[in-house]
Formats: structure tokens, C-alpha cells, sequence
């Protein structure tokens, strides 16, 4: 096991859940981190105010692929009112056994495609 990273990290990164962009009309969005590269797409299908399907696709390092799989796992069933004050760095952070201090933008990738998402719902441009 690599030390960098937590066995709930490397678990998501090789079992990634719920992989892929879901098909209209589900909301998409997409955020970058410029400084590293990192891209993720995440996209949500509503139904009656809860998200009821997240998918994700990324293009980055492991800890990015990591955080979009535990970001979509965690919208899903989650009501999407609130997702643009809700903690998700700290979340995510959290549910992946934390992330060294080289890789915590990979947390923020995530919260910024959550403050995406949200600002999509509430038909705000991004």
C-alpha cells in the first residue's frame, strides 16, 4: 500500500463509484484546477428537490479520480438545496481518510464542482 495515501483513498480511486456522466436532462458541470490540471465533470439527476443520480468522469491524479467518486457517492440522495454552503472540501477530505498536504486541492476540485452544480440548479451561471 502506498503510504501517501489512506486505504479509503486507494479504494475509491480503484473501485470509483458511480463513474460517468449521466445523459440529459441531468445537470453537468465541470470545474479545473489551473494550477495543477486536474478536471472534473460531475453531473446530477434531480427529482422532487434530492439528487437522486451523481456520475463523475475526471482527468487528473488520484486523488482528484478519488474525490469525484466520493463526491458523487455523497450527493447521491442528498437533497440539492444547501450544496453551495455545505463543508464538501472538509467532507470529502474527511471520507477519504484525509489527503496529504500536496493533494488537498483535489478536495477543493470537489467543493468547487459542488458550488458548480448548485449555482446549475438554481439556474445561476457558472
Amino acid at each position: 500500500m502506498d503510504p501517501l495515501y489512506s486505504a479509503q483513498l486507494l479504494d475509491h480511486f480503484q473501485n470509483p463509484r458511480h463513474a460517468g456522466v449521466l445523459p440529459a436532462p441531468a445537470i453537468t458541470v465541470t470545474t479545473e484546477n489551473p494550477a495543477c490540471g486536474d478536471i472534473l465533470q460531475l453531473s446530477a439527476r434531480i427529482e422532487n428537490g434530492v439528487i437522486v443520480e451523481a456520475g463523475f468522469q475526471v482527468r487528473g491524479c488520484t486523488a482528484a479520480i478519488a474525490a469525484g467518486s466520493a463526491l458523487a457517492e455523497w450527493l447521491t440522495g442528498r437533497p440539492a438545496a444547501g450544496l453551495d454552503t455545505a463543508p464538501v472540501a472538509e467532507l470529502i477530505e474527511k471520507e477519504l481518510g484525509g489527503l496529504p498536504p500536496a493533494s488537498r486541492h483535489a478536495a477543493a476540485l470537489a467543493a468547487d464542482a459542488a458550488r458548480a452544480l448548485a449555482r446549475a440548479i438554481a439556474g445561476r451561471p457558472s
